[in-house]
């Protein structure tokens, strides 16, 4: 037997890490993607310090959970490193939060042996301004005040989609049909709240991006059993779509009941894939992105 020394520890699994935290977070009941990531005074995405920029993807909702979770003041998010170089200091026994990212690794093709790049999932870790003791005032943003009414802003982000599919008001349910390329939906009177209204029809557009003239994921013809490996996958898209979408207009998803069959539901699909929540948030971004009509250099 051969001892592990210390320059080989275990790899960390951060694709489990992300999993279990999430998972948790069902076991109390708790849907991150059901949780506001937006603040009372507009749009209060966590933040970038280092470029103002607000996060996307997983470490929205990563970063969007803990502040709820500690009650952060803050939006702003910054390294250990970034604060020091600002005369900060991370208070005593303050716990960091992992940002992840994607990075290229020069490997070799198994099979064919040619030299490839893979992406490789790696992270970093940030602390809350909150978090941080000494930073100067001039360098801790502060929210902008909100220049849009959230309603608004809402049917505009319904009203710009380009080449949208067919939305039509009709019947008591809510869903998008593949094959026809359209939106069914309750008309918005039959929805306890307008923000409620919008946080569904963001869900069903969500689906539409995976429309092989749009996205192309594989929806299908007919919406996917609930339960089944299919509708786990594109079903978290559509609810992680939907809140990016939410943010963007700066109102919160609605707060479901929340039944054990939904989330027995998001737990056995979690187990069954431990890659699924991050793909699914990066997926859930992309559709944003497109009902948006913006663009990422990555």
């Amino acid at each position: 037997m051969t001892k592990q020394t210390n320059s080989e520890k275990p790899k960390r699994d951060l694709y489990q890490e992300v999993t279990d935290k999430i998972l948790k977070l069902l076991d109390q009941g708790v849907p991150p993607w059901r949780q506001p990531i937006t603040s009372a005074d507009g749009p209060g995405l966590p933040t970038s310090f280092g470029t103002k920029k607000p996060y996307r993807g997983i470490n929205l909702f990563l970063l969007a959970i803990t502040s709820w979770a500690h009650d952060y003041a803050s939006n702003y998010w910054l390294t250990f490193n970034q604060a020091k170089q600002l005369g900060g200091k991370v208070r005593k026994g303050e716990k960091g939060s992992p940002v992840l990212f994607w990075k290229q690794h020069a490997t070799k093709d198994r099979e064919s042996g040619e030299d490839v790049t893979i992406p490789v999932l790696r992270h970093y870790v940030v602390f809350n301004a909150d978090q941080v003791e000494g930073l100067p005032k001039a360098e801790t943003p502060s929210a902008e005040p909100r220049e849009f009414v959230p309603l608004e802003a809402a049917a505009r982000i319904v009203k710009e989609y380009r080449d949208p599919p067919v939305i039509e008001l009709r019947g008591n349910r809510a869903c998008y049909l593949p094959r026809e390329d359209r939106v069914e939906i309750a008309d918005p009177l039959r929805f306890e709240s307008t923000e409620s209204f919008f946080a569904t029809l963001f869900h069903e557009l969500a689906h539409s991006t995976g429309h092989p003239k749009r996205l192309a994921r594989d929806l299908g013809d007919t919406p996917s059993v609930f339960g089944s490996p299919d509708y786990g996958n594109e079903e978290l898209v559509a609810e992680m779509g939907s809140a990016f979408l939410c943010a963007a207009a700066g109102i919160s998803p609605p707060t479901i009941e929340q039944s054990a069959a939904y989330l027995e539901g998001w737990r056995k699909s979690l187990r069954a894939d431990k890659k699924l929540v991050i793909a699914a948030a990066g997926q859930g971004q992309r559709a944003a992105d497109h009902i948006l009509g913006v663009t990422f250099d990555s």
